[in-house]
């Protein structure tokens, strides 16, 4: 298992810094793109939230593929896509291409997720399923983290290649998006049956293993693909989801001009925007391996929910003063705690197909949250710019 989780989680980490930098780099290109394609705050909420209806649309066709067709194929097809895509957005001239092209984003990135989940049944057993799924989502609060001081430093390279610094920020950001997702195909490996780097003895016994668990699962749940839409379980997981992603995404999105809002300078928002993504990604290893430890799952998610509750709680009652800092760092503290947990559960009764269904329906439909929170903050960050006597644009929340 540790040749296993030394070849496969460092890639898969890298993957997903690149897709979750890809998907977080508005909201620091909105620090000066917003004024320059004319984004008020509707607009800009509604743009940036079409990605996840081109996500939520093709979520599930494209972890049926991956299925069919194996992760190296589909995978390496996700990346280099949406790496395009992405590097698209510098092209952007005005309210509508800007979302046509989120849109399009989403569309081109649905299914990374999910897929790596559903890859990740393939290779390790139920009691590393939590340090496995809340190592693959460090990237995440490591993106943000890392790519909040590097976002708003491209920011500042106005007049390369005659661009602006945002469209600096949105193709440089791209570039390797793209060759990575080429080295994917040469890289990974569908199944342990085909894994040439490991010992004969070592791919019988990880081979045997995953079988016997997935037998196991079918046995005593024995849910298909179509049930797998409707199971209540996979509907209770889809509305805890919808609350996480609307609430962690409208956060995420806004966080460098709630910021910005204090009085600091943009690059200055970009090192105070680690703070929380940092202690988010310690909470997020940590609450991995007790759930493993331990041996347990509900409880695990359910503390961290609260948690981030608690932090939107005070985050919103403080905007505008510095306490609202402590309450985005405690609600990422309980947003990227519930990643291990959570993602654990689906494939405690799904397998295969039904898996590849059912993980991508949570995710989907939890991505809807995505598009809500988005709206939902720009809704009030134009209503609170409005009691300020401000304009319309988005400059601060």
């Amino acid at each position: 298992m540790r040749k296993v989780y030394l070849r496969i989680l460092p890639f898969a980490i890298l993957t997903y810094f690149f897709c979750y930098l890809d998907r977080i780099n508005v909201g620091f290109a909105a620090l000066t793109m917003n004024k320059d394609i004319g984004l008020d705050a509707a607009w800009y909420g509604m743009a940036s939230g079409a990605f996840f209806w081109g996500y939520v649309l093709f979520e599930v066709p494209s972890n049926f593929i991956l299925e069919k067709v194996g992760a190296r194929l589909w995978i390496a097809r996700i990346m280099v896509t949406w790496g395009i895509i992405s590097g698209c957005t510098a092209f952007a001239v005005g309210p509508y291409s800007f979302m046509a092209i989120r849109f399009l984003l989403g569309l081109a990135e649905a299914g990374l997720f999910p897929g790596f989940v559903l890859y990740f049944t393939y290779w390790f057993p139920d009691r590393h399923r939590a340090r496995i799924n809340a190592g693959f989502t460090l990237a995440l609060p490591i993106a943000v983290a890392s790519g909040a001081p590097i976002s708003t430093a491209l920011l500042g390279l106005d007049g390369l290649w005659g661009l602006k610094g945002w469209q600096c920020l949105y193709v440089l950001e791209a570039i390797p998006t793209v060759l990575v997702g080429i080295f994917v195909f040469f890289y990974l490996t569908d199944r342990p049956s085909e894994a040439r780097w490991l010992k004969p003895e070592e791919r019988d016994w990880l081979d045997g293993r995953m079988v016997h668990e997935r037998r196991l699962i079918e046995a005593h749940h024995g849910i298909g693909v179509l049930r797998a839409f409707f199971d209540p379980k996979v509907v209770m997981l889809s509305l805890n989801y919808v609350g996480i992603v609307t609430a962690s995404l409208g956060m995420l999105l806004f966080v460098p001009l709630i910021i910005k809002d204090l009085g600091v300078s943009n690059m200055q928002v970009g090192w105070l925007t680690m703070i929380p993504y940092i202690a988010g990604a310690i909470s997020m290893v940590f609450c991995g391996w007790l759930s493993d430890h331990i041996g347990d799952r509900r409880w695990s998610l359910f503390t961290t929910c609260v948690i981030s509750a608690v932090g939107l709680v005070i985050a919103g009652l403080t905007i505008g003063t510095w306490w609202s800092m402590a309450g985005i760092t405690i609600a990422a503290i309980g947003f990227y705690g519930t990643k291990g947990p959570f993602w654990s559960m689906p494939t405690m009764f799904l397998t295969g197909a039904a898996a590849a269904t059912g993980i991508a329906w949570i995710n989907s439909l939890g991505n809807l949250g995505g598009f809500f929170g988005a709206v939902l903050a720009a809704h009030s960050a134009g209503r609170r710019q409005r009691k300020r006597g401000r304009p319309g644009r988005i400059t601060a929340v």
